[in-house]
């Protein structure tokens, strides 16, 4: 399987809470909800598209927490493809301290994290999917676990909260697949990993 981060970002980077005033809290976050005012047709066509395209997930604990109190809780998902997928395909959460999931097909991976994600992506299947989670994908970053980056800039500046990326990480090329700016102005970009970046020196003519 091709693993694949999906994060909603700022202009200025933050990836905290996109979704609303309580969704994420920690740190004293009090700009909750910044995406739901730009969050377009086009936006919801690309967020259907890509979830059509999962056989697994691999959720932060933070995020996994969330989307069970939320997609979780979900009496009768019908046909949504959000809903529908989460409730129903594999669940894997990198924890020390998740020992009982409430959430049905729910893995909890432990001790050597880096292999067991190796030999998910080593099984037959579409995409091994990431969303939100932003300790674990700057983790996945980190380690060249990544394979395809979705990157949807909202055109806000929030100007406080967790960012996406590290301050220092992993240098990485990437190759865009896929670019749209929706009607609202939101910067969806598909980008590929192609390696280690390269390096030059700027010359005046």
């Amino acid at each position: 399987m091709k693993l694949t981060v999906t994060t909603f970002v700022s202009v200025d980077g933050v990836m905290q809470g996109p979704g609303g005033p309580e969704e994420d809290r920690t740190a004293g976050f009090e700009r909750g909800g910044w995406v739901v005012p730009l969050f377009d047709d086009e936006t919801g066509q690309f967020m259907d598209r890509t979830f059509r395209q999962v056989d697994a997930f691999l959720l932060g604990r933070r995020t996994y927490d969330i989307f069970a109190s939320s997609w979780g809780e979900m009496a009768d998902p019908g046909d949504d493809p959000v809903a529908m997928n989460l409730n129903t395909l594999p669940k894997y959460v990198p924890s020390t301290t998740l020992t009982d999931p409430p959430w049905a097909n729910t893995t909890v991976l432990s001790g050597d994290v880096a292999a067991k994600v190796r030999d998910l992506k080593a099984q037959p299947g579409r995409e091994l999917q990431v969303h939100g989670s932003g300790t674990l994908v700057r983790w996945l970053l980190d380690n060249d676990l990544v394979d395809e980056l979705n990157l949807l800039v909202f055109p806000v500046i929030v100007g406080d909260g967790a960012r996406l990326f590290a301050a220092k990480s992993l240098d990485t090329a990437l190759e865009v697949v896929e670019s749209q700016t929706t009607s609202k102005g939101v910067a969806i970009t598909v980008y590929r990993n192609t390696g280690r970046p390269e390096y030059g020196t700027a010359e005046v003519e």
